[in-house]
Parts: C-alpha cells; sequence; structure tokens
C-alpha cells in the first residue's frame, strides 16, 4: 500500500447508482506484484489470514463458503481470469430487511509501475445501505493491504467510525 500511515482518513472509495441499486468502488495501489495479490485474493489459506475462512469449488461456475467474524456468506465464481480479473456472487442467507440476498464482487488488477493497482467493485447495494457497504469494501481492501504488507490489521470498530462519515456524505449525493 502507498499511503505511510494504515490509519489515515483517506477515502479509497467512490459511491454510484445504476438502474435504482448502488455501486460502492475501491481502488487501492500495493506495492507488490499482481501475482502477489492474485495469490491473496484467491488461494484460500491466504484468504483465511485476512478474510475469513474460504471452502469449496473456486473454479468459474463453483459453489464456495466464506466465515469471517461478519457472519457466513455463500457465494458462486462467475468469472476468473488469472492474474487480472476475478468475479463472484456473495449471497446472504441471513439477509435482514432492507439488506440484499445477494451482492456481486468484482475485483480488475492491473501492473503499473512495479506496483499492482487493485479496482473492487460491490454492485447490487441498497441505496439506504450504500455508505455502510461502502466502508465495509474499504476496510476489506485495508485490510488485504495489510496482510500483504505483512502487519497487524487495524481494529475494525475504529475505522469503522473513522470512515463512516465521509461515505455518508458520498451516499447523499448519490440518486
Amino acid at each position: 500500500m502507498t499511503s505511510k500511515a494504515r490509519s489515515s482518513d483517506r477515502i479509497l472509495g467512490s459511491l454510484r447508482s445504476k438502474d435504482g441499486e448502488g455501486i460502492a468502488r475501491t481502488e487501492e495501489r500495493f506495492d507488490a506484484s499482481v501475482d502477489d495479490v492474485w495469490s491473496a485474493l484467491t488461494e484460500p489459506r491466504r484468504l483465511a489470514a485476512w478474510c475469513g475462512e474460504v471452502e469449496g469449488d473456486l473454479r468459474v461456475g463453483g459453489e464456495f463458503h466464506v466465515r469471517h467474524a461478519g457472519g457466513e456468506r455463500a457465494g458462486r465464481v462467475d468469472a476468473c481470469e488469472p492474474p487480472q480479473h476475478l468475479r463472484v456472487t456473495l449471497r446472504d442467507p441471513d439477509a435482514k430487511p432492507g439488506q440484499p440476498e445477494q451482492v456481486v464482487m468484482e475485483t480488475e488488477l492491473t501492473a503499473a509501475d512495479g506496483q499492482t493497482i487493485l479496482v473492487v467493485e460491490a454492485r447490487g447495494l441498497p441505496l439506504p445501505l450504500l455508505a455502510a457497504y461502502g466502508v465495509g469494501v474499504q476496510i476489506h481492501v485495508e485490510n488485504l493491504a495489510d496482510h500483504i504488507s505483512g502487519r497487524e490489521s487495524s481494529d475494525e470498530e475504529e475505522r469503522w467510525e473513522k470512515l463512516f462519515p465521509p461515505y455518508e456524505a458520498l451516499a447523499a449525493e448519490v440518486s
């Protein structure tokens, strides 16, 4: 990650809507190769270190399960073009009222000047919860950056409280 201070106020994401659904997009640069970032995104052992335990078939069309502090999700691999593109559909078996039953997560990796640019886009989000999803995607990207850099992840609750107000302001501009 190129930023020096992990607990910075830097907002990595942008929010928008299309066809009445929210989209949260986060972009970050890593001081790591595309292959290293890809490995951290797709290998179960490395995913467990920063995201949660993943079990199942991680090939295109395959179904998998993720267990992490926020709960459990089921998913399907929709597209996988190593080491640049990954698209999964995540389903929440216990979605609360107003939460989506499924979200599409798309990830793109690009090499640039000895670094890797990561773009993560979450689609299918309810507009009233767009700020919260934006914060969540940024925290996941920060956790990935911590893992790749060998740092311990920051306190997610503290990050949430710091990031939510600016994302709330971004969401207020989305129609």
